[in-house]
């Protein structure tokens, strides 16, 4: 395991990895900013204070990993994948400026934002599955756990800025305002894109286009008891843990009164975890399922005390903790399910398993946020708390599975020696 600086940012030294991490980070920053934009218009400007239609929107933006499962994996096994992000990006963009136009004109209403949400989950549906995949490309399997923990890095540190960026934003100009700057981020992106040495990308084996090649990847997933572990782990955490808009903003308004400022300083607080997070999945040489482990309870415990938090500060530290929980989780996930997947399946794979952690978001948040509205905030963040529990529970059993199937295959191979020395 590598603990040197050079070691935890290694991928940088590809060319390519550089120029697209750079325009990465840029987007990043938009939109971090649009998220808590949106949400912070929707609670404070459309609603009043409804946590439920916090939860709708999320359902809309994350639930089309689900409806467009067979499709979105399809194309990240079988189209250009340079070519494919360069659609998708440039959509997103266009989608951020227009609600970004709506809202500072002053027309904006929330069937608006719920349509948009929805717009804005089609895209990133086929967006997310090949923007992972496509990670192996630029920099090949030997450093892919590496450059997906410095993808998760820079989208988290993106994390510190873009919402306290926000706030700023929406007290000086106009929450309009945050869509917009978002909007126009994606040009970095569009541009890293055009800029890479293509002749230098690790092209992989694109899968041959055939009938039923996404129930192939099902079949794949579920005929391995490791990669279903998995699976189960991100479909309680993703429903009832990651929802962290609806936790994060009531909290903020509901228990603590904050401003728009108070609520832009608490995802920050929450990025610095998420961060130190992926920077420890950095120095990681191999993913292990002890992460795992590790990961789901500290989220629970982490939920568990920002639902006891007696102040804003207090809270504030336990979403630091949060962070790093959750980044462990989804950096070892990405890392173990690509690594240990046949390359011409892993954009199947990798669309289960966005589906899972992410589709599980329309389930999850209207309940969540039902829950919030109904009981308070802080028993919804106890929702989040058992997913993690229950979720470690998943990760000892297969750890045990494992070490009883290392311990059987040793005495198979000492009874195998004694028969040839017979």
């Amino acid at each position: 395991m590598s603990t040197s600086s050079d070691g935890v940012f290694r991928s940088l030294r590809s060319f390519n990895y550089r120029v697209w991490a750079s325009g990465a980070i840029v987007s990043n920053i938009g939109t971090w900013m649009q998220r808590t934009a949106q949400d912070w218009l929707v609670l404070t400007g459309l609603t009043h204070h409804s946590a439920a239609a916090v939860g709708v929107v999320m359902g809309l933006q994350f639930g089309p990993q689900l409806l467009f499962l067979p499709w979105s994996g399809y194309a990240a096994d079988h189209l250009d994948q340079r070519k494919l992000l360069m659609a998708t990006q440039a959509t997103l963009g266009a989608l951020a400026l227009l609600l970004g136009v709506l809202t500072v004109s002053g027309v904006v209403q929330l069937w608006h934002v719920y349509a948009f949400a929805f717009l804005f989950g089609c895209t990133t549906a086929f967006d997310a599955p090949v923007r992972q995949t496509f990670v192996s490309e630029l920099v090949g399997d030997g450093d892919l756990p590496n450059a997906v923990a410095l993808n998760s890095t820079s989208f988290n540190a993106a994390r510190m800025v873009g919402p306290a960026v926000a706030g700023v934003v929406i007290a000086s100009v106009g929450v309009g305002w945050a869509f917009i700057v978002n909007g126009l981020s994606f040009v970095a992106v569009l541009i890293s894109l055009t800029h890479l040495r293509t002749q230098e990308l690790r092209t992989r084996g694109r899968a041959r286009p055939a009938r039923g090649s996404m129930t192939a990847g099902f079949r794949y997933v579920w005929s391995r008891p490791d990669l279903k572990a998995i699976v189960v782990m991100l479909a309680l955490v993703g429903t009832f843990g990651l929802n962290f808009p609806i936790f994060i903003s009531t909290m903020a308004v509901r228990v603590f009164h904050t401003d728009a400022g108070g609520y832009g300083l608490l995802s920050s607080l929450m990025a610095v975890g998420t961060v130190s997070g992926a920077l420890l999945g950095a120095r990681r040489s191999l993913p292990r399922f002890g992460s795992l482990l590790t990961g789901s309870v500290l989220f629970g415990v982490g939920c568990a005390l920002a639902a006891i938090a007696p102040g804003y500060g207090w809270f504030g530290a336990a979403l630091v903790l949060i962070g790093v929980a959750a980044l462990t989780l989804t950096t070892t996930t990405n890392s173990l399910m690509q690594l240990s997947t046949e390359p011409a399946m892993r954009g199947r794979v990798m669309a289960i398993r966005l589906a899972v952690v992410l589709g599980g978001t329309p389930i999850g948040a209207p309940i969540v946020g039902w829950v919030a509205d109904h009981y308070g905030p802080r028993w919804a963040l106890v929702v989040g708390a058992a997913s993690g529990i229950a979720a470690a529970f998943v990760a000892a059993r297969e750890m045990r599975r494992e070490a009883h199937a290392d311990e059987t295959s040793v005495l198979a191979s000492q009874d195998s020696d004694h028969d040839i020395e017979a």
